[in-house]
């Protein structure tokens, strides 16, 4: 009685209790049940002991209440029990509980990205750093539910993953817990099927199907007509023998009419055969792509390993030695590369294998162990090596000698060998007798210890098919049968039937398997390739020496062979994944010096002049593997408009990316708007400062910004990084049309949290417009017009740093943001007011810099009476503005109502802004400002004064900047013995002297210069006694 809900079953209980058919005590014992199924048996079981009229009383209600669960009991139920015991076997006892938990949250995804229906699963992995732009998930047992209220069930489901990710593991994971009554009551029947199994059929009818699948269903067309609620998951499309073509399909609609498997398939995603069933397809990216976007309901995606879940597989692999699981996981770490591949389970066991067997063997045949495996072909060389030898963790060693051991290898894998190379030019991954009767292998030979490690077998109804544990295997077991038959063959071995030109030797099969590879669309022949290069390296033929390998036979083509494949890449800056992989190439075949020349330019910053067509190859395969590279890729002034056309694709994955000072112009940023564009994009900080990018420039990012989700930066990432602001285009050339469209943008964009656009010259009406995207944008969190350094000063002071002076010191503290600047950018007085009105209703802007832009009293006045109502602004800059005596009145009367300002500069202003009372009177009432710059603004002996007799009521004011004034020594006496009663300042600077960096390190005080400000000796030294007085310890330097 699957079908039963708990609230049905409670009016079931209730139902029979009056008719007193149930006691209290036996519905309490019923209900105590621990799962659902096993309450609804007790119910069954106690009135089974209570005689057929307790039965038939069930069995009225039952059929008077819900008819449509009545016809469940007593005609699909039957059914539904057979099909349970059916799925025993289908399940079986080979899921693996480490890997478990990770699947039950998919990846929730829009569709498929260009590089996953294009390029081959590794290079997916590659180019992506493993790493999905993905925000959403969904819980197992939702898969197959509405995702809201107003929304319906989905009907097709495609989940993908890469190969040995576990996309089978997952169907058998969700079978198994749907026959446990743990998800998806609602569904009555799950069919599960393989491709391998409809790979065995050549025409099929719907009903047909599910008969020789499941006979156990007597009745089909109750899947048919949706009777009961059906789930049909097929699984492996990528296993499929014939590629699905929706377009070209004739539709039918009679589920008894025998057609074509594949036209079959396609007429059920259509929707045209079994319309009321869900069906599930799991498949490989590449494959999925057969797959009509708009035919999808669903897409989800399998995610890899995590850290800790990497931990627990290797120790799972390895439970009888936890240290030498702890050694290959920290092999793994210390390589990027192959520690990405690893977050796949498949790849991982291989990887594991491999290490773990080099480190039990290293101490004792170091002869043979010289280094660590580090490139694909040196992992899989140990893992055949490994299979070969017959020593594996979980088996005991048999006790045939080596010798013929070595020999039937030989003569297995040569068989594997053809069968995998030719399989693979075929797309062909799976095999059945016929196959390997074609290709001569001898199926008793099938069940030796090799074979059981690279081929797996899997018995159907009809016959057996056969597999390779893992694409990568079946890919080296190609590149090994080509390596000795390219040694011998006289014809092209592309060629099955041998009927070609002649090609003699080995570097012309060489050279014709490398062009076939760059001249692939889907990346089909990559890691073939990859493999053929690396059983050229000197340290895999030390390993297969004698084994599969001659010893030394290298050294015969590996020059030329190296030599062919740069030649490759001298491409005049066309750089493809193809191109990258023949870089991936040469790294199998150990030769890196091209890669490392370049690497090394990019950590001293000295790539340019030096980017010629084979450089550009080497520095795309960089960005995909170097550790220079993870957090930040500098390529400030080396790139030209070509070479950055060239990298777009391996640029899409950096998520720090600077391009400063490239003399870019409008046309760089339509390319760059375009990668940005990109659902997959992972940039999430740019810089494009110093560049020549104008008003058309700045509309292209404009419309990227408005669909683009990865320029922002969460602050625990934020701190470490050196582009550390998601979007910077200061010192280029926009002006008010360009910064009108980034306007729009940011009414639109709700994830970039900084936009600096210092060193433009967007005027007045660009700054207007800026000004009213800010009434309506709530994620932006600082606005600048200018970098005021002070503030890093104050940032150092807020975590406890006794800094004092003007320059943002090394030891301090990254600022936990950044922010959009609009430095020197001619405001103007005309946009001062547009700015103060989105002040009054903006609450999330938390830094405003306005330096240097001609605010006059006019707009310095209209801001600060904005002050008095905006309750969110902590830092304000004006700078530089031409302020004068209205506006420094009109910030004191803020000053005093405002609860939030902490930071404040109002230096440089000519001619100046009043007098110092203007402001002391607020500095002595403000709980909030503790930084306050009055550098170079003509304070007199009096106006030091007034500010000190602020500071002896001021407890909130830790940063006090009064370089370049006059105070002389009168106005020092004052400030001296403020100093002597204030407790709240740490750095006061009255000089114009930079402080040493020792001097960040001390609090509350540590370093102050008193020259340069007309206080001479007797100033000096009363100042110098009085932060003695405060701080004895503190260094004082007259």
């Amino acid at each position: 009685m699957r079908s039963i809900s708990p609230q049905f079953l409670e009016e079931i209980i209730g139902y029979l209790q009056r008719l007193d058919l149930l006691t209290v005590e036996e519905a309490g014992r019923a209900q105590g049940a621990s799962s659902l199924p096993e309450q609804v048996r007790a119910v069954v079981d106690i009135l089974a002991g209570k005689g057929s009229h307790a039965s038939q009383s069930l069995q009225s209600f039952i059929e008077t209440t819900n008819s449509q669960l009545y016809l469940h009991i007593t005609v699909y139920e039957p059914m539904v029990q057979k099909h349970l015991e059916s799925l025993q076997s289908f399940c079986g006892n080979s899921l693996e509980k480490g890997s478990l938990q990770r699947l039950t949250n998919l990846l929730l995804v829009e569709g498929l990205t260009d590089i996953q229906q294009k390029e081959h699963d590794i290079l997916q992995m590659e180019m992506t750093k493993g790493l999905r732009n993905v925000s959403k998930s969904i819980p197992l047992e939702k898969l197959f539910l509405p995702l809201s209220k107003v929304s319906i069930p989905p009907r097709i489901s495609v989940t993908t993953g890469v190969a040995g990710i576990g996309k089978s593991t997952l169907v058998k994971l969700f079978v198994g817990r749907w026959m446990k009554g743990l998800i998806n009551r609602d569904i009555v029947f799950v069919l599960p099927l393989t491709f391998r199994e409809l790979n065995t059929y050549e025409k099929l009818s719907a009903e047909r199907l599910i008969r020789l699948s499941f006979p156990h269903i007597t009745e089909p067309n109750c899947i048919s007509t949706g009777a009961a609620r059906t789930l049909l998951i097929l699984d492996g499309l990528d296993e499929f023998k014939t590629p699905l073509d929706f377009s070209n399909t004739v539709a039918c609609t009679d589920p008894k009419k025998e057609i074509q498997v594949d036209n079959l398939i396609t007429n059920i995603i259509r929707g045209n055969l079994l319309q009321e069933a869900a069906v599930w397809v799991t498949s490989r990216p590449t494959a999925a792509s057969q797959i009509p976007g708009g035919l999808i309901d669903r897409m989800t995606e399998i995610r890899g390993f995590k850290a800790a879940e990497m931990k627990d597989f290797l120790d799972q692999m390895f439970l009888d030695n936890k240290d030498l699981s702890s050694q290959v996981l920290h092999h793994i770490k210390a390589n990027r590369s192959l520690h990405i591949m690893c977050t796949v389970p498949g790849f991982c066991r291989i990887y594991g294998s491999s290490i773990g067997y080099y480190l039990k063997n290293s101490t004792s045949q170091p002869q043979e162990t010289a280094a660590v495996p580090k490139t694909l072909s040196e992992i899989y060389s140990y893992y055949f090596k490994l299979a070969m030898s017959n020593d594996w963790p979980e088996r005991q060693r048999e006790t045939l000698r080596i010798e013929q051991a070595m020999n039937n290898s030989k003569k297995v894998m040569g068989s594997l060998g053809r069968l995998a190379f030719y399989g693979l030019l075929k797309r062909k991954h799976v095999f059945y007798e016929q196959d390997m009767k074609t290709y001569g292998i001898d199926l008793s030979l099938l069940h030796s210890s090799l074979c059981s490690r690279l081929l797996l077998k899997e018995d159907m109804q009809s016959t057996t098919a056969y597999y390779f544990s893992h694409l990568t295997i079946q890919e080296f077991l190609a590149a090994i049968y080509y390596y000795t038959a390219a040694k011998r063959a006289i014809f092209d071995l592309f060629t099955e039937s041998g009927m070609s030109w002649p090609k003699l030797g080995f570097l012309n099969h060489f050279k014709s398997a490398v062009q076939r590879s760059l001249q692939a669309e889907d990346g089909q022949l990559d890691i073939f390739v990859r493999f053929l290069s690396g059983l050229l390296s000197p340290q895999v033929n030390q390993l297969l020496s004698g084994w599969l390998l001659v010893k030394d036979e290298h050294n015969s083509y590996r020059s030329q062979a190296i030599s062919f494949l740069q030649g490759c890449l001298n491409t005049n800056y066309v750089i493809s994944s193809q191109t990258v992989n023949t870089v991936h190439c040469l790294h199998e075949i150990q030769h890196t010096e091209i890669a490392k020349a370049v690497e090394e330019a990019m950590k001293t910053e000295s790539l340019a002049g030096m980017l010629t067509p084979v450089n550009c190859s080497a520095l795309a395969y960089l960005l995909q593997v170097s550790d220079v590279c993870m957090e930040e890729t500098n390529l400030s002034n080396c790139l030209t408009y070509n070479i950055c056309k060239s990298l777009l694709p391996q640029l899409l994955f950096c998520h720090g990316l600077r391009l400063d000072n490239n003399q870019f112009k409008d046309n760089v940023m339509e390319l760059l708007g375009s990668v940005l564009s990109v659902k997959d994009c992972q940039i999430q900080r740019l810089s494009l400062a110093e560049n020549q990018i104008c008003n058309k420039g700045a509309k292209a990012l404009a419309r990227s910004l408005m669909v683009n989700r990865s320029l922002t930066m969460p602050p625990a990432q934020h701190s470490l990084a050196v582009c550390s602001s998601p979007c910077s285009l200061q010192h280029n050339v926009i002006k008010e049309e360009g910064a009108t469209a980034l306007a729009e943008a940011l009414l639109t964009n709700r994830r970039l949290i900084t936009l600096h656009l210092q060193k433009n010259s967007i005027g007045a009406h660009g700054a207007r417009k800026l000004a009213e995207a800010l009434v309506q944008n709530c994620s932006l969190k600082e606005l600048i017009s200018a970098a005021m350094l002070l503030q890093c000063t104050a940032a150092a002071l807020e975590q406890g740093q006794g800094v004092v002076g003007s320059r943002c010191p090394p030891c301090a503290p990254p600022q936990p943001q950044c922010f959009p600047s609009l430095r020197e950018n001619s405001i103007s007085k005309e946009g001062g007011p547009a700015i103060a009105c989105a002040l009054r209703t903006n609450c999330t802007l938390r830094k405003l810099d306005l330096a240097a832009n001609l605010l006059h009293d006019e707009g310095g006045r209209a801001i600060a009476l904005a002050m008095k109502e905006n309750r969110a602004l902590t830092s304000l800059h004006l700078q530089w503005n031409f302020i004068q005596t209205q506006a420094a009145m009109a910030l004191a009367q803020a000053l005093q109502s405002n609860g939030s300002l902490a930071s404040l500069d109002t230096s440089g202003q000519h001619p100046p802004m009043g007098t110092s009372w203007d402001l002391a009177l607020p500095f002595a009432s403000s709980m909030t400002l503790f930084s306050c710059s009055l550098q170079v603004a003509s304070i007199s002996a009096a106006g030091a004064q007034a500010l000190a007799e602020a500071l002896m009521v001021n407890n909130s004011l830790k940063v006090l900047d009064l370089r370049g004034n006059s105070i002389s020594v009168a106005g020092a006496k004052a400030m001296a013995n403020a100093l002597k009663v204030n407790r709240s300042l740490r750095a006061f600077q009255p000089s114009l002297t930079p402080l040493p960096t020792a001097a960040c390190r001390r609090t509350p005080w540590a370093w102050m210069g008193l020259q340069g400000n007309r206080i001479g000796q007797s100033g000096a030294k009363m100042i110098s006694d009085a932060i003695r007085t405060n701080s004895p310890n503190c260094v004082v330097v007259v």
